[in-house]
């Protein structure tokens, strides 16, 4: 059994390689597809192997996904706040510095999530009951302090209707698939990259430096930032990794640009593992992967936590050497190439695994989702007003 399961966390180390450098390949995707053929699997192995592989790759995953955001500008719905900052990293030269922040975030929050993990429990049972019919005003007033605390505030408004319109259309539109790929594409990877051409005609040297200098305060409050948000998915039914993170900005201030990197990095790694909480606690799966193991595990026993808990420490712990190897294959790479032509390069392959992922309708989306895009860096309001695509959606689901 132990050879079995150290095999398991292996392969899904592997896979989350995978899905976190490929635009377009998510978790999800995988997890689901194992629990299709998990009839024929189970001829060769056991569930909990399943699912502690599925458990490896998303941990592994949430180390390395920052990277195709900050390098290439292609995000998912728990990356896309990433992208700007990590950006401006990148054609400053430092992007490894963006991967190595978002790296202190994972394996920071990881090591927080394990030892905080025994305290939550009783917490998330007291609050989530207290909580659960007044969701949608608490999502009321954070959508307003976002907006009153921006100096344009009628940009504002309008950037998080005109985005939160598009998205319950996207969401909403029948037989479309894999719908937050080019909105979010759209918004936030496509808008940045198009706008960035003007000022930028070739990627500057990438600088692999070995230490980073950090405000101890601003780290401490970063990753507790990014516990609080991972917290928030896990009792708030509909609420996101980057919705959540939307909730936490709001309230944490002053971070800077390092200090938001970290919290980016912190947030997917905490999202999952709250999420095993979740599925403990309350028998309630927050995400895709979670649901695919909850589907294969019917009832989670304290010894499945244990187990769970350490595919989480092995997987992110070696997620951690990974990450640092890759980030730095990716700044040697980058280099080589001229700025514009990859740009137009990397356009041209998101419209392509648009097409692929997505259909023509897909398309349509993403040429108004980077229309839309475009509006807050021409008017100078903060890009965090375009989370409104998934938070509207959310709150009319509560509200209707």
């Amino acid at each position: 059994m132990f050879i079995e399961i150290l095999l398991a966390i292996l392969l899904g180390i592997s896979f989350g390689i995978i899905t976190g450098l490929t635009p377009g390949i998510h978790i999800n995707l995988v997890a689901v597809t194992l629990l299709t053929l998990s009839p024929i699997f189970l001829q060769y192995t056991n569930i909990l192997s399943l699912a502690v592989f599925i458990i490896a790759m998303s941990v592994t995953h949430s180390f390395l996904d920052p990277i195709p955001s900050i390098f290439l500008g292609a995000p998912d719905s728990d990356t896309a706040l990433g992208v700007l900052p990590g950006h401006r990293y990148l054609i400053k030269g430092y992007g490894l510095m963006a991967v190595k922040l978002t790296l202190i975030g994972s394996f920071g929050a990881l090591i927080l999530s394990i030892l905080l993990y025994p305290i939550l429990i009783p917490v998330v049972v007291y609050i989530y009951p207290l909580i659960e019919n007044y969701i949608a005003y608490i999502l009321i007033v954070i959508i307003l302090f976002m907006i009153l605390r921006d100096k344009k505030r009628l940009w504002a408004l309008c950037v998080f209707l005109l985005s939160g319109t598009l998205g319950i259309i996207v969401l909403t539109w029948p037989n479309l698939s894999n719908p937050l790929f080019p909105m979010l594409s759209g918004l936030f990877g496509i808008s940045t990259l198009a706008y960035s051409i003007k000022d930028n005609s070739s990627i500057p040297e990438q600088k692999v430096q070995q230490d980073i200098k950090l405000d101890k305060k601003i780290t401490i409050k970063a990753l507790l930032s990014g516990q609080f948000s991972g917290f928030l998915t896990a009792v708030l039914p509909g609420v996101g990794a980057a919705t959540a993170a939307v909730i936490s900005l709001q309230i944490t201030k002053n971070l800077g640009d390092k200090g938001f990197m970290i919290l980016m990095g912190s947030i997917n790694t905490v999202n999952f593992i709250l999420s095993i909480l979740t599925l403990q606690t309350l028998n309630k799966a927050r995400n895709g992967s979670i649901v695919v193991v909850k589907e294969l595990i019917t009832n989670i026993s304290i010894n499945h936590i244990l187990v769970f808990l350490s595919a989480v420490a092995i997987s992110g712990g070696l997620a951690v050497f990974l990450t640092l190897l890759i980030g730095k294959s990716f700044s040697k790479i980058i280099t080589l190439v001229n700025y514009r032509k990859l740009v137009t390069s990397i356009i041209f392959f998101i419209i392509l695994l648009t097409i692929i992922l997505t259909g023509w309708k897909g398309i349509l989306v993403l040429i108004v989702s980077t229309a839309l895009g475009l509006i807050p860096a021409i008017v100078k309001v903060a890009r965090v007003h375009a989370m409104g695509c998934l938070l509207l959606p959310v709150l009319m689901f509560f509200l209707l």
